[in-house]
């Protein structure tokens, strides 16, 4: 029996989702679970998979369109099943008998627009950041050509394009000499060449006037999400602030030695942050909950999700049940799910769930900050640079690692001596690595 697959709900506050690419065309067998169409949603591009295996008999989105959820999106159906998508869908096929004969003259204008690979009926496709870069650069993005999703230009498209552009500037010098003779021996016979050398003037350098233009950048999708959800939280969720100091000596020490154990396996610090975080809400449920109006919601599970920068903005990504995976585990899901998000190649399940967030500056040489609440959370904790550093150690000096976290916590989920017995957990956990093994 013919299936109608929809629009999925790809997040909870998803409303609506552009259809970016037919993994699958017309005519082709797909099988369950396997990639169907890469949708396009307020936060990220996402996979998704067919619920049903069978034959595509037909979409009713085109490519780019944007949809409501649950709005019909493509016919499957068994391979000698006869399916009538206009009564099945209640709406004409995408393609009609009359398209075959305007595909002509549209084939004609692509093909006359191949010197301009980024125009697309007008429309430049291209991110903020690359923009950016191209004005800077004096790059007319309109000769970049985008490798983006739908040819959308991206930072790297510019940094390539100006490397290839290299070399041009360097013609110019070579051909300004050439001409400059021309004008010289029309004056050189009505001056003496002995006093010539004598009388030449240093050439007066040209003033170059710089100007700088302000930039009206439009907000992405993901910007936007951030943009009202950041407002949203700051504004309305009651925030409070605890930071504690951790003694990273025994991890960095640990971490060394099973990182020599093993080339395949190369744990980070935030992995040994996300264990002990995980644990510490076992032993602190409190933290791990959601406002609710009149309720908490207090999670079973222990969802650990981790911020992470991609071209657009910010994501987070979710480790699943993070307290029950080993360091390695933990490690190899981060890794790969935050690849699939600075691809765009996300799925549903890697940004869904989280219960608490994690956001890492360390890396950037940051030595402590605070970070503001993404709801339906109920805190957030920020971790700093595993920093070298003068401790004190039995009465003298010493060097030692120190690092620096801060939970954000929504007061209206928990309060402050919870928010410190939750920091005293981490710490714990952390200043003796040997528990996150067990």
């Amino acid at each position: 029996m013919a299936e109608i697959v929809p629009m999925p709900k790809l997040g909870f506050d998803m409303a609506e989702g552009k259809l970016v690419r037919k993994v699958v065309q017309d005519g082709q067998p797909i099988q369950k679970g396997e990639i169907l169409a890469e949708v396009e949603t307020d936060k990220a591009t996402l996979e998704v998979e067919a619920y049903v295996g069978g034959v595509v008999k037909g979409w009713l989105v085109e490519e780019g369109e944007s949809v409501p959820v649950g709005a019909n999106m493509v016919v499957i159906a068994a391979p000698d099943e006869v399916v009538d998508l206009e009564a099945l869908a209640g709406k004409k096929p995408p393609a009609s008998p009359a398209a075959p004969m305007a595909a002509a003259p549209v084939a004609a204008a692509s093909t006359a627009e191949a010197v301009s690979p980024s125009a697309n009926g007008g429309l430049l496709r291209i991110s903020p950041i690359a923009r950016r870069m191209a004005d800077e650069l004096g790059i007319d993005p309109r000769s970049v050509k985008g490798t983006g999703p739908e040819g959308r230009i991206t930072k790297k498209d510019i940094e390539s394009f100006a490397a290839s552009a290299k070399t041009a500037p360097a013609i110019a010098p070579a051909i300004a000499p050439a001409t400059a003779p021309a004008t010289a021996p029309a004056t050189a016979p009505a001056t003496a060449p002995a006093t010539a050398p004598a009388t030449r003037a240093a050439p007066v350098p040209t003033p170059v006037t710089v100007t700088y233009e302000d930039t009206t950048i439009p907000l992405t999708k993901l910007r936007s999400v951030i943009a009202r959800r950041m407002a949203e939280s700051k504004t309305t969720v009651p925030h409070f602030y605890v930071t504690s100091e951790i003694d990273m000596g025994p991890v960095m020490e640990l971490r060394k030695q099973l990182n020599a154990l093993s080339e395949a396996v190369k744990l980070s610090v935030n992995d040994f942050v996300v264990k002990a975080v995980a644990l510490a809400l076992r032993e602190i449920p409190g933290l791990n909950a959601s406002f609710n109006g009149d309720s908490l919601v207090r999670h079973g599970h222990v969802n650990i999700g981790n911020a992470v920068a991609v071209e657009a903005g910010l994501l987070t990504v979710v480790v699943k049940d993070a307290d029950t995976k080993s360091l390695s585990q933990i490690s190899a899901e981060v890794k790969a799910m935050a690849a699939r998000a600075r691809e765009s190649k996300m799925k549903p399940d890697d940004v869904e769930g989280a219960t608490f967030t994690i956001s890492n500056l360390g890396m950037y040489d940051v030595d402590s900050f605070v970070a503001i609440i993404n709801p339906p959370d109920g805190a957030i904790l920020a971790v700093g640079s595993a920093l070298e550093v003068p401790v004190v150690v039995g009465g003298g000096l010493a060097v030692g690692w120190r690092m620096k976290a801060t939970i954000s916590a929504d007061h209206r989920v928990t309060d402050g001596a919870a928010a410190a017995q939750f920091m005293q957990a981490v710490k714990k956990n952390l200043e003796a690595p040997l528990r996150l093994m067990l």
